[in-house]
C-alpha cells in the first residue's frame, strides 16, 4: 500500500476545503450521504428487507446528485458450502444491490462490482450471520484532485 504523506499546509488547505465544499449541505436541498453501508442476508439469500431497500434508495438519491461518485459494491457469503457457490452467491449479491441503485436512476458507470465468497470474513467464521453481507464502498479522489488544481 502507497500512502501519500503532505506537509504542504496549503495542499492541506485545499484537500480540507475540497471535501468540505463536495459535501452537500442542508441549506441547498441536496442530500447527505448515508452513514450505512453494510447490509446483511439470511442464510442462501440474495435479496434485501424493505428497511434496507430503503437505505439503498437513499444512497442512489446521493449518488445521482453528485455524479462525479463512484461506488465499489463488496459481496460476502458465509462458510457454508462449497467456496465455488460462495462466490456466484457474493456476486449474486452484489448484483442485486447494483441493479437496485441502476433501477434508481444511478449511472451504471458509477458503479464497480467485486464477489469475495467468504474469504474475507467480517467477523469470525462461524459468526455466519455477521459474514452474509454487501457493503457499499464510496470511492473518492479528494486529495489528488486537490494536488492537481
Amino acid at each position: 500500500m502507497t500512502v501519500l504523506v503532505l506537509d504542504n499546509p496549503s495542499l492541506l488547505a485545499q484537500a480540507a476545503n475540497l471535501v468540505a465544499n463536495s459535501t452537500p449541505g442542508k441549506a441547498d436541498g441536496a442530500q447527505r450521504r448515508p452513514h450505512r453501508t453494510k447490509f446483511h442476508y439470511g442464510f442462501n439469500k440474495h435479496g434485501l428487507s424493505d428497511a434496507d431497500t430503503g437505505m439503498i434508495e437513499q444512497h442512489a438519491v446521493y449518488i445521482r446528485q453528485n455524479p462525479s461518485v463512484r461506488v465499489r459494491i463488496h459481496g460476502h457469503s458465509d462458510n457454508f458450502g462449497s467456496e465455488d457457490y460462495n462466490q456466484f452467491l457474493s456476486r449474486l449479491r452484489a448484483s442485486n444491490l447494483a441493479r437496485l441503485l441502476i433501477q434508481a436512476g444511478v449511472q451504471e458507470s458509477q458503479i464497480l462490482q467485486t464477489g469475495w465468497g467468504s474469504c474475507r470474513p467480517l467477523a469470525t467464521p462461524d459468526d455466519h450471520a455477521a459474514n452474509r453481507r454487501v457493503e457499499l464502498e464510496y470511492l473518492t479522489n479528494d486529495v489528488s484532485q486537490a494536488l492537481q488544481g
